[in-house]
């Protein structure tokens, strides 16, 4: 596949969910943190590991065995693993360092593992279980979950049950809604909302201002992405896109219980300018 030049996540965000590719969107987000990313190189990479697919799963009819054919050549002859020593790793987030190293967590090895299935004509659609997001088969014979995170395991909804509770530390039941397929903007919103939490952990607020523009083009003018990208703003002591967007927040959410909090906020950073005018 040939990449459009100059291509831009604006573009992307704008298309009809069906119309993207998650791949390809994925590294167009890697461009935002890697400037001069060479899309097209990893598109290759990417089209080579479909290809060992597509031979490996030849004469295969049966979704389980084409199954196992994608993990071993994901798995076993590409080496992909989860990353479980630096989970939290941006890294991990950005589709281009997870085909250079190999490792991901489970949402980013499961965009990977669902281009590769689709290459072999096998449609497998995300699940964004609370704490572990999978991909699914769907059949005439049930549902199969793959958990690529784990080396592709077939799993069944015990098994999904299982992992929700181990992610959340017993604290989450698994419902009939976590398994429902997710949209391809709910996923690329999954990715973003990780590396959202992952710098504004760290106070890295140039970043994670830069990853919340990226989800406010898919979600715009969405209330608490706003206000989160204003409180963010004044942390980073840029006052005055600050006041903008949460004056914009209080416009779109005038009901909302925390818009008199939000425009005493304003209140405070518009005196803190007048004392620098």
């Amino acid at each position: 596949m040939r990449i459009p030049h100059g291509l831009k996540f604006a573009g992307i965000a704008a298309l009809n969910d069906e119309a993207i590719d998650l791949a390809l969107a994925g590294l167009v987000i890697a461009s935002d943190e890697y400037p001069g990313l060479n899309i097209q190189n990893y598109v290759d990479e990417l089209d080579q590991i479909c290809k060992r697919a597509r031979e490996a799963a030849s004469g295969l009819s049966d979704p389980s065995d084409i199954l196992e054919a994608i993990n071993s050549v994901l798995f076993l002859e590409y080496r992909y693993h989860g990353n479980r020593q630096n989970y939290y790793d941006p890294r991990n987030s950005y589709l281009n360092q997870v085909i250079d190293r190999r490792t991901g967590i489970p949402i980013t090895l499961s965009i990977v593992y669902m281009a590769v299935a689709d290459s072999v004509g096998l449609r497998v659609s995300g699940v964004g279980m609370p704490g572990h997001f999978l991909v699914k088969h769907s059949g005439p014979r049930g549902e199969i979950y793959i958990d690529p995170f784990n080396s592709g395991r077939l799993i069944d909804a015990a098994g999904c049950a299982r992992l929700v509770k181990e992610a959340s530390n017993g604290n989450i039941e698994l419902r009939s809604e976590h398994l429902v397929a997710v949209s391809k903007k709910q996923i690329l919103t999954r990715v973003l909302t990780n590396l959202l939490a992952i710098y504004s952990e760290a106070k890295d607020f140039a970043r994670a201002i830069r990853v919340l523009d990226l989800i406010l083009m898919i979600h715009p003018n969405e209330p608490a992405r706003v206000r989160d990208r204003g409180l963010l703003l004044a942390a980073s002591g840029r006052a005055r896109e600050s006041i903008e967007s949460l004056e914009q927040y209080v416009r779109l959410s005038p009901g909302a219980s925390d818009a008199g909090e939000m425009i005493n906020n304003i209140k405070r950073i518009k005196a803190r300018l007048s004392t620098l005018n």
